[in-house]
């Protein structure tokens, strides 16, 4: 993944350099990046960066006309056009594309230089004048930045890789890492699955003077939580004025642009306020293996109405029979951060990136608008971890509850999405650039605002909808909402919609045990094949069982996956032959199961 690494060290430039350079080597995935190192041995700093070609900081590092300022920066910042083009009218000299002028930002403000960048990102800036490294990173930490603190340096990286690769200690895992992860899918309040190794905080900017770091904070979310209320009207006027506003940065830059549209509200609020013209913006869907799912059915709908191309990226038997290298892949990119389970989306990315290097996306839409609350502790089934274990895993549970206390809003952005949506969105950007304009602080500080009412229902996205494109406004979305006007009562398709989607869930990660005994009875009706695909485009019970039901018996029954010391063998064994032979449903287990002993053998066991 596109990123930064380096270390910040007083040790002798020879040896720093071959660590440096150590580090940024596990991070070459793609043809597509480009990479570099800068020192400064008289701050100690030693920093290099993996980027995207033809990106925004696809040129690094980036100073100011002195070369005093120097910034290594990794991400994409979203400005007003009108802010830079003032820089250059005060003198600055920079070329307008990328990250050029982040550096006469900094000239102009370096105590609140970090607090006006926009975007998801992350950087080290030298200030060769004031004798200063800073290391920061964005306000809701969504482009993370791995350290560990030794006696002789401080080393950082996107990837925890790059960590391990120099620091061979730090091949440990961590009991609280693994356990977080089997009860919640991610590791809470900053950790990671790796004993010794943590994640830099959300608005850190962490300056380094002398051997000696001050850890301070730019933004704390009471800034915009302490905001006056707005009524519903103005509330609404506020929101749809800075939507407007903020959009159009979002599909600036020099990079192509393309859509990854869905049947939902958020990428349709895009689409009905980006003024296009015809065949502008190519769009896709991703699709399954057992019918269009209404994703792509809706989607088409929705490019065709603003005269745009569409197309389908299909998961089928390609994916599968590849299905051991992406899995494997998947963990490792992501440093442990996603599970098997996320297999098909790097399989669909890699495709997209041939359409764009940039994906705009309806990403965090929900979060921010509607605060959906996407994980929460899962209870592991019966028997399958050591009682030893268990008990990191109450712990977990326990840590989850306590993050709950305070603002609604605030836990989704600032605690549920860099700990539990970082990992998907790191496995994405390693093909490509990920864009939603969901996260910008103009509009979600304007969000902070809302009464409480504007919270529950989809109004303002039908509304925003409406004002932007009536034609968009009257096409149902993957749920049946604004399906108004048709010969079917819109009551009535949404009940359809919603039980589609149930059976589907029942049919697939869902099942209890006592229907899936039914249903093995029934096996030669295929009975699944009436309810898969239809919202989902992804299969795993049926995949599990069937076509991938070697890769999971030769990985979960060999000896060195039931010799680990926190599972129980006969649990293992119990949830692996129940499920391939159809009677049991242990989806989510074997995700949690395959993905474990992929860390264990990627990062923990000896090499």
């Amino acid at each position: 993944m596109p990123g930064i690494v380096g270390l910040i060290t007083g040790m002798p430039r020879d040896r720093a350099e071959r660590i440096l350079l150590r580090m940024v080597e596990p991070m070459r995935h793609e043809d597509s990046y480009t990479s570099g190192t800068w020192i400064d041995e008289s701050l100690g700093v030693y920093v290099g960066w993996i980027a995207r070609r033809g990106s925004f900081a696809g040129d690094m590092p980036v100073c100011n006309e002195y070369d005093d300022v120097v910034l290594v920066f990794s991400g994409e910042e979203y400005r007003d056009p009108a802010c830079i083009n003032q820089l250059k009218r005060r003198g600055h000299g920079f070329e307008a594309e990328g990250a050029a002028y982040l550096p006469h930002l900094y000239e102009e403000d370096p105590v609140g230089f970090a607090a006006t960048l926009n975007g998801r990102f992350h950087g080290l800036l030298s200030d060769r004048k004031g004798r200063t490294a800073t290391l920061f990173n964005d306000r809701y930490g969504m482009s993370r930045l791995y350290y560990h603190s030794s006696a002789d340096a401080f080393y950082f990286a996107a990837e925890a890789k790059a960590l391990l690769a120099v620091v061979p200690a730090l091949r440990e895992p961590s009991a609280t890492g693994l356990a977080e992860y089997v009860s919640h899918g991610c590791v809470l309040e900053n950790g990671t699955i790796f004993r010794g190794v943590e994640v830099l905080p959300p608005a850190s900017a962490w300056v380094f003077r002398n051997g000696d770091v001050h850890k301070t904070v730019y933004f704390r979310p009471r800034e915009w939580e302490d905001q006056e209320l707005l009524g519903p009207e103005a509330y609404y006027q506020e929101l749809k004025q800075a939507f407007v506003r903020i959009l159009p940065r979002y599909f600036a830059g020099p990079q192509k642009v393309a859509m990854s549209l869905t049947g939902g509200l958020d990428t349709r609020m895009i689409m009905a306020w980006q003024r296009l013209l015809p065949g502008e913006l190519p769009c896709y869907s991703f699709g399954g293996m057992f019918r269009e799912c209404q994703d792509v059915l809706l989607a088409r709908k929705v490019a065709q109405a603003v005269n745009q191309s569409h197309r389908v990226i299909t998961v089928g038997k390609e994916f599968l029979d590849q299905f051991p290298a992406y899995s494997e892949k998947t963990v490792y990119l992501t440093d442990g951060c996603v599970d098997t389970a996320h297999s098909p989306d790097l399989y669909v990315n890699q495709l997209a990136a041939a359409f764009a290097p940039a994906r705009m996306t309806g990403n965090y839409g929900g979060e921010v608008l509607r605060r959906v609350r996407a994980f929460k502790p899962v209870e592991p089934a019966p028997g399958l971890f050591q009682s030893e274990f268990l008990k990191y895993v109450r712990q977990a549970r326990d840590t989850y509850r306590r993050q709950l206390d305070g603002h609604p809003l605030s836990f989704a952005l600032f605690k549920q999405a860099p700990w539990h949506h970082y990992g998907l969105q790191a496995l994405e950007q390693t093909q490509l650039a990920m864009r939603s304009p969901f996260l910008d602080n103009e509009f979600v500080r304007t969000v902070f605002r809302s009464p409480a009412t504007a919270n529950v229902t989809d109004e303002i996205a039908l509304r925003l909808i409406e004002d932007g494109s009536p034609t968009l406004r009257r096409i149902r979305t993957d749920f049946g909402v604004a399906a108004e006007g048709g010969i079917i009562p819109a009551s009535v398709v949404r009940r359809f919609m919603t039980f589609t989607f149930k059976a589907e869930y029942a049919y697939d990660y869902g099942m209890p045990q006592w229907v899936a005994q039914i249903d093995h009875l029934f096996a030669p009706l295929h009975l699944e094949r009436l309810w898969l695909g239809r919202h989902k485009f992804y299969h795993f019970r049926v995949w599990y069982r069937d076509a991938l039901a070697d890769y999971v018996r030769q990985m979960l029954l060999d000896e060195r996956a039931l010799a680990r010391s926190y599972l129980e063998r006969k649990g293992v064994e119990t949830v692996v032959r129940g499920h391939l032979n159809g009677s049991r449903n242990y989806t989510t287990e074997i995700h949690k199961l395959l993905t474990l002993e992929l860390m264990h053998r990627l990062f923990f066991d000896p090499k």
